[in-house]
């Protein structure tokens, strides 16, 4: 009798699992529709690229030979064309060929609903209504609620995890996608997408920055800490954008002891480790460093390495489109002087007092 409940409750918990899975099919993804609405997002700031008008040149045939590729599953994924960029600090960037990044806009169309509803609110990289702005606006809040409207010490551990997309293990993702997605043919071309790239001397390891799906990926890869911080760790205070990450606590041994509970997860179920050199407990009165701001309980100014690129790119460009931007940016914070020093000095001596 007592084995016949096991039974029941596991087929009853089978039966869970799968109705919260992904129900869109395969043919979804790579239907002649979706690859067209998925065109159209991609082209957005691309029509004078030059690869891009290659292919737009025989667009139908180009669509029509990728979808029966898509229906076959002869589809392969082509090469990438690598090239550095500084932001700020040098990144390797790998750009994949048009007919394969508009493979990624098609599945990123129909994955990214599904995915972001599985995600904790206070993961911010990539995400539509996200993004760096509404992180610090939350570390504000949050810094409030934890010090009890600033009448308490607030202690914040901020973590970084090393070499980040470099390090992302293919089959621990694979793994995680296929508790999630039932139909085999969607995980063989996710499959193609993962193959397409490892990092250098690291086979099955490694995504490309620049990827669309590589965005994606590493926050369904990062999901499974984010639940392991919330669930298991209990966490109250917590956010993260892509591999930066702060827990906000009035005791500075409680953040002390997570620091190894962190470590061993990181290290055993996603094959990632923390930068060592990037791990500190502050109280927020100090100053902490959070996504290019230097966060202190009642304001915040721009990073100094933030404000020294930004007086560069503008005494190199000082165009109405540049000006406009930074002035977004100050925006942001307490820049009240540096607006001022910046914005309303001579060209000539612009950046020389700050």
């Amino acid at each position: 009798m007592i084995l016949l409940r096991i039974e029941a409750l596991s087929r009853e918990r089978e039966r869970e699992r799968e109705s919260t899975k992904l129900r869109h099919k395969y043919d979804d993804i790579i239907s002649v529709e979706n690859l067209l609405v998925s065109w159209n997002e991609f082209l957005r700031g691309k029509r004078k690229r030059k690869d891009v008008a290659i292919f737009f040149l025989h667009f139908t045939d180009n669509i029509l030979a990728l979808h029966q590729e898509l229906k076959d599953k002869t589809y392969c994924h082509g090469s990438y064309y690598p090239f550095k960029i500084n932001d700020p600090k040098p990144r390797d960037i790998h750009k994949a060929e048009v007919r394969d990044r508009l493979v990624h806009h098609t599945v990123h169309r129909i994955l990214y609903p599904y995915f972001d509803r599985k995600f904790i609110h206070d993961s911010y990289s990539c995400r539509l209504e996200k993004g760096t702005h509404r992180a610090i606006n939350r570390l504000r809040t949050t810094s409030q609620k934890v010090s009890r409207n600033h009448t308490q010490t607030v202690w914040i551990l901020k973590c970084d995890i090393r070499k980040f997309f470099a390090n992302i293990d293919h089959l621990i993702l694979k793994k995680i996608l296929e508790r999630h997605i039932s139909d085999t043919n969607i995980l063989w071309l996710l499959n193609q997408i993962i193959n397409s790239f490892h990092t250098k001397g690291k086979p099955g390891v490694g995504l490309p920055l620049g990827n669309l799906t590589s965005q994606l990926f590493v926050n369904i890869y990062m999901n499974e800490f984010d639940q392991f911080i919330k669930r298991n760790l209990k966490v109250k205070y917590y956010m993260r954008y892509a591999d930066d990450f702060i827990i906000l606590h009035q005791s500075r041994s409680y953040l002390k002891e997570l620091i190894a509970k962190i470590d061993i997860f990181l290290k055993s179920r996603l094959s990632l480790t923390l930068n060592p050199n990037k791990v500190f407990i502050k109280t927020l009165a100090s100053g902490v460093d959070f996504l290019g701001w230097i966060h202190f309980p009642h304001h915040r100014v721009l990073r100094t390495a933030t404000k020294r690129r930004m007086i560069k790119k503008l005494v190199q460009s000082q165009s109405e489109q540049s000006v406009a931007s930074y002035m977004g940016l100050l925006g942001h914070g307490d820049t009240y002087k540096l607006k001022r020093k910046i914005f309303c000095s001579d060209p000539a001596t612009r950046g020389k007092h700050t």
